[in-house]
């Protein structure tokens, strides 16, 4: 008998969000409008944040923010190699060096003393990611920042909702930037979000998402700005899932309970790695990633992928370190081994199925196809 597929992730959509959209395309207002500015108000809200910016992708807020610090030619910016890769290109944008730090293998966050040391003459920024929707440590990277009068810039686009000893993702350093692609939390099938306290900021992030106009003036133009506009259409998307986003929390942790529940043997007998998510109780997740333990390798890990796909379960590695990414090593002389316990994780890595909605007969299904991979493979 085949089993349904079950998709590496999907969006959590109902009526109230499909109405919302509906009712957009029955007015005359389909961009720069109510919705995005309620949008901008509930994830300033949530992040404990005076003002949001909406763009139109996690990218987009990134650069902006970039830019919009004053960070060029010359500039350092510290960042992690196990990201996506937004979070170097929107340094690099703006001609300014990225500088990467190893991870700390226990949370998969910039490991921070190894981030205070790499800190120099022309280092301006730190640009630090809450991987997986974890912000593991990043009370330590704002007291960082403080001391050696940095700039930080938080990369929460995986972690909307969650928080750290009760402080909410999005509230720590000058901004923050969410994304809300359809495989987060919140979606607005494209799109992304800056937070701040700064007016200055705000000002000038929404005047350069706007082909840097400085008022609403039509063909008014105060500097070099980029069409990054959100429009209406998925701003009330947005909207609405705000509006549902302690459900969608919720039932996220739901879900990575069943995981943690279901893969326990797993753990214990030292072939997997559970998610080390800071604060599970409050947390955002984002994916749930297993890591094999370190005896497997990253051929072992491919033929995994490879026999869970050819049982149907969606997966992937995640992430692929950026620092061996080809044309940053062609443009940073970055080499495999220059970060060891990225390159250790990254070789181990699986994200598994996971979604809102996941279902305990669909981890049950994900838990034996991982089992059997893992006894062929000789686990």
């Amino acid at each position: 008998m085949k089993h349904e597929e079950i998709p590496l992730s999907r969006p959590d959509v109902t009526d109230a969000e499909i109405d919302a959209v509906l009712g957009v395309l029955r007015t005359d207002r389909l961009s720069l409008g109510p919705h995005a500015e309620a949008f901008e108000a509930a994830c300033a809200a949530r992040a404990g944040r005076k003002f949001g910016v909406a763009v139109n992708s996690g990218t987009s807020g990134l650069h902006l923010c970039v830019r919009a610090l004053g960070i060029g030619d010359g500039d350092e910016v510290i960042t992690t190699p196990f990201s996506f890769i937004a979070t170097t290109n929107c340094i690099l944008f703006e001609r300014a060096r990225p500088v990467f730090v190893d991870i700390d293998p226990a949370s998969y966050n910039m490991d921070p003393a190894a981030l205070e040391a790499a800190i120099g003459p022309r280092t301006k920024a730190i640009l630090p990611v809450e991987v997986f929707g974890s912000p593991a440590h990043f009370d330590a990277y704002e007291r960082i920042a403080r001391k050696h009068n940095l700039l930080l810039i938080e990369d929460c686009c995986e972690a909307l909702g969650g928080s750290l000893a009760g402080r909410p993702a999005g509230n720590f350093g000058e901004c923050g930037v969410f994304a809300f692609y359809p495989n987060k939390q919140v979606t607005t099938g494209e799109g992304g979000l800056i937070v701040t306290d700064r007016e200055d900021l705000r000002d000038l992030c929404r005047s350069m998402r706007n082909q840097g106009r400085a008022t609403d003036a039509w063909l008014s133009h105060a500097r070099m700005g980029f069409n990054y506009r959100i429009s209406e259409i998925n701003a009330a998307l947005g909207a609405a899932q705000m509006g549902r986003l302690d459900e969608i929390l919720a039932n996220r942790r739901r879900a990575a309970g069943l995981y943690n529940q279901a893969l326990a043997d797993l753990a214990a007998d030292g072939l997997v790695h559970l998610p080390p998510m800071a604060e599970p109780q409050v947390a955002s997740w984002f994916v749930y990633v297993v890591r094999l333990a370190d005896r497997f390798t990253q051929a072992d890990r491919d033929a995994i992928l490879a026999g869970l796909r050819k049982a149907g379960i969606g997966c992937n590695n995640y992430f692929a370190p950026i620092h061996l990414q080809p044309y940053i090593m062609e443009a940073l002389e970055t080499k495999a081994g220059d970060f060891p316990v990225t390159e250790r994780i990254a070789e181990r890595t699986i994200a598994l199925p996971f979604f809102a909605r996941l279902t305990d007969s669909q981890v049950a299904r994900v838990r034996e196809a991982l089992a059997g991979a893992l006894r062929q493979i000789g686990g």
